[in-house]
């Protein structure tokens, strides 16, 4: 954690685009007990963005006492992005960092970092490519901090949420080439606060057309199982004509898989 405090204090004073996450939450946290002028965090709120999750990020950065500016980006304005292409994260990222690092130039800071550690290095995420273009910084990789690490020094911090899942962007639920829509991020929304407020988490509403996949954790398959009648009767009421579970349960980027889905899903 040494180099990372280094890091944070050199390149002081930073803008951090925050998104309430661990990643980013713990890079607050630190960054202003790195020494120097503190710096800006900043909240980017879009139509991908969870309420629930945007009520989480504030309330948090409030009770660490480093709060955060809310800064609106209207991806869905944006013809290229809403046609969900396979780089629909390029898009967005490129779009994100363009407006945060000329946030940072008009407030006297003297760069934009991120929560990317090296454990993203390995995984499809076509937006670093976007955020290193634009200049972000990865202090996380630079000191070469993986995720497990990235736990491990918010445990030690004493921080409540060091074990938190990893949340995304709203827009992974649904297959690339299918249009991104209000409507359709409302429903997914609606979707996911129903189960999580059966006691599901982390939990995946993926949308085909109108079909609802549900991916929870394996040692949650049974219990979404047996409270099958409740779960289809509150995703009906969303729109959801049919409603499915994945069999493998959840995993991250489960929409990047290209196979045939015989003997994934169950039909209830």
């Amino acid at each position: 954690m040494t180099c990372l405090m280094k890091y944070l204090a050199s390149h002081a004073p930073l803008l951090i685009s925050y998104s309430g996450g661990l990643d980013s939450s713990l890079l607050c946290y630190l960054a202003h007990h790195a020494g120097g002028k503190k710096p800006l965090c900043v909240l980017v709120r879009s139509p991908l963005v969870p309420g629930e999750a945007v009520s989480t990020a504030k309330r948090r950065a409030e009770e660490l006492g480093y709060g955060c500016e809310v800064t609106w980006i209207p991806l869905l304005d944006n013809p290229r992005f809403r046609n969900n292409p396979k780089d629909r994260c390029y898009i967005c990222k490129k779009t994100t960092a363009q407006a945060l690092v000329e946030m940072a130039s008009k407030k006297g800071y003297a760069g934009v970092v991120d929560g990317v550690n090296t454990s993203d290095l390995s995984e499809f995420r076509p937006g670093l490519a976007a955020c290193e273009e634009e200049g972000i910084l990865h202090p996380f990789v630079e000191c070469g901090i993986s995720k497990d690490d990235i736990r491990s020094i918010a445990r030690q911090c004493g921080l409540s949420f060091w074990n938190q899942p990893s949340g995304t962007c709203l827009a992974t639920r649904i297959p690339y080439g299918d249009e991104i829509t209000p409507h359709t991020l409302e429903k997914i929304e609606s979707a996911e606060n129903c189960l999580h407020g059966l006691g599901f988490s982390p939990v995946r509403v993926r949308i085909i057309h109108d079909t609802a996949v549900i991916e929870v954790i394996p040692g949650d398959l049974s219990r979404l199982i047996s409270r099958k009648d409740m779960i289809n009767q509150c995703l009906r009421e969303f729109g959801f004509l049919r409603i499915l579970v994945d069999l493998e349960g959840y995993r991250f980027g489960s929409m990047d898989e290209h196979r045939n889905t015989k003997g994934r899903v169950r039909w209830w």
